[in-house]
């Protein structure tokens, strides 16, 4: 134990030997932590884990350093299936002392198994589901919901509980028990399981006694009747049991005479009620399994959406992600210095148009403006020479995609432009050329090519 004013190791006096520092009462509290935290291992051991809750909980009260006890309270709420308590205390713990500490363990443990923290989140999810089912009234929504949860964490003792209580709402006594038992094997002294046991069993009493009383009771046919005859008066005289059996031989024989038509009546209509009840229940099983599906279908709808938002904005991160490096190769090879400038506009060329004017920021488009007005005069100049060779050897479609470039760099580029009309006018494509054509007579009036522009816009259109 160590001194809490200087950390010095305490001796066996009041006093600390550091510091000085009187330690009767932290020493007192420090015992009495301990004392707890031992109740609680011993509690653990025998599973009254409820138990070992109090105790934990009163142990940290007292030492809320207390390691040990926090990792311990964990591993208790992970038995009884409460994981995000348990982590919680975990976590807590790693705070405390992040190294030489187990509870980095269990912390791993968990979070580095997918496949175990998606089941662990869905039965939570569930467990939710059924709580809010259960506030709305929808009680057989409830308990399927409380089913798959029991079935995915058989640890969860508040789920077991909870699906006890509504057996016990609807009076299925062997399903409550039945429950209740499985929680109370986890948790042997839990007072919540203990309450809800022992309302089982004030409502079962009498099934149990008169079961025990028709085991015991004597039964045979007398004619059409059934006759059960308690042990207690098996001693019966020879000429009792005779006289009996007469008077259920001439009752029969009066049932048989004057009662045919009325029983067959009564079987008839208790087959008709039988099956009207057996196809009410069908009805009931499939009206549930329509809102279990309808449930299902709206949660996979949730994480269909959740799944599409997610693929969306990966998929934007991504369109990002490449315009960033493609500006930045731009950035790098202009740095360079090397005199390559139709890479560098090559390379602002892949960059995604829709990013640059909706998403991109400020500084980026100053960025690429700035870079893309560096390398303007050589790319137009290039683009137009090349174009133009195309031109003149005919191979229209490389001179348009050099053209359209050049133009598009040097926006006084007349030439450019006018003689990318004349490419399409020769390639056949001649609404585009009549297009090109016009903009030239209204970018560059007065001219020569606006003048010849206009002259091809005639004869195409034979005026």
């Amino acid at each position: 134990m160590y001194c809490f004013n200087c950390g010095c190791l305490l001796s066996e006096k009041d006093f600390c030997t550091g510091c000085g520092a009187d330690v009767v009462l932290y020493k007192k509290i420090m015992y009495a932590a301990n004392r707890f935290y031992n109740d609680a291992l011993d509690k653990a051991k025998v599973r009254d884990l409820s138990g070992a809750v109090s105790s934990l909980r009163q142990c940290l009260k007292l030492n809320k350093y207390h390691i040990d006890a926090r990792n311990l309270l964990g591993l208790v709420y992970f038995e009884r299936g409460e994981v995000v308590a348990a982590l919680s205390e975990w976590v807590m713990s790693k705070n405390v002392r992040g190294e030489k500490n187990i509870a980095n363990d269990y912390i791993d443990m968990i979070q580095n198994n997918p496949g175990r923290l998606d089941s662990f989140n869905h039965t939570i999810k569930k467990y939710n589901m059924a709580l809010n089912y259960c506030q709305q009234g929808s009680l057989d929504l409830a308990v399927i919901q409380l089913k798959k949860v029991v079935s995915m964490n058989a640890r969860f003792v508040q789920a077991r509980q909870l699906l006890a209580l509504l057996y016990l709402n609807t009076q299925e006594w062997d399903k409550a028990k039945k429950e209740l038992e499985k929680a109370l094997s986890i948790d042997t002294n839990n007072t919540i399981t203990l309450r809800y046991l022992k309302e089982v069993e004030e409502m079962t009493p009498a099934d149990e006694e008169r079961v025990r009383k028709k085991k015991e009771a004597v039964v045979y046919q007398s004619g059409n009747e059934t006759v059960i005859q308690p042990v207690g008066k098996k001693d019966r005289t020879v000429f009792q049991t005779v006289i009996n059996i007469l008077i259920g031989v001439a009752i029969g024989v009066a049932i048989a005479r004057f009662l045919v038509l009325p029983s067959k009546i009564q079987k008839a209509q208790t087959e008709v009620n039988e099956k009207y009840k057996a196809v009410s229940e069908q009805l009931d099983a499939r009206t549930v399994q329509i809102d279990e599906l309808t449930a299902q279908i709206k949660e996979l709808t949730q994480e269909k959406d959740s799944l599409t938002n997610s693929l969306t904005e990966a998929q934007a991160n991504k369109v990002q992600l490449m315009a960033n490096t493609q500006l930045i190769e731009a950035v790098l090879m202009n740095m360079k210095g090397t005199g390559d400038e139709m890479a560098v506009a090559e390379a602002l060329e892949q960059i995604n148009a829709e990013y640059l004017q909706n998403d991109a920021t400020e500084s980026y488009k100053a960025l690429y403006e700035a870079l893309r007005e560096d390398v303007s005069k050589v790319v137009a100049r290039n683009s137009y020479n090349t174009g133009y060779d195309a031109y003149r050897a005919e191979d229209y479609d490389t001179a348009i995609k050099n053209l359209e470039r050049a133009y598009s760099y040097d926006p006084t580029n007349g030439e450019a432009l006018y003689n990318l009309g004349n490419s399409y006018n020769k390639k056949g494509d001649l609404d585009k050329a009549v297009e090109i054509y016009e903009q030239v007579v209204e970018l560059f009036p007065n001219t020569a090519k606006a003048r010849k522009s206009q002259n091809y816009i005639k004869e195409i259109k034979g005026e």
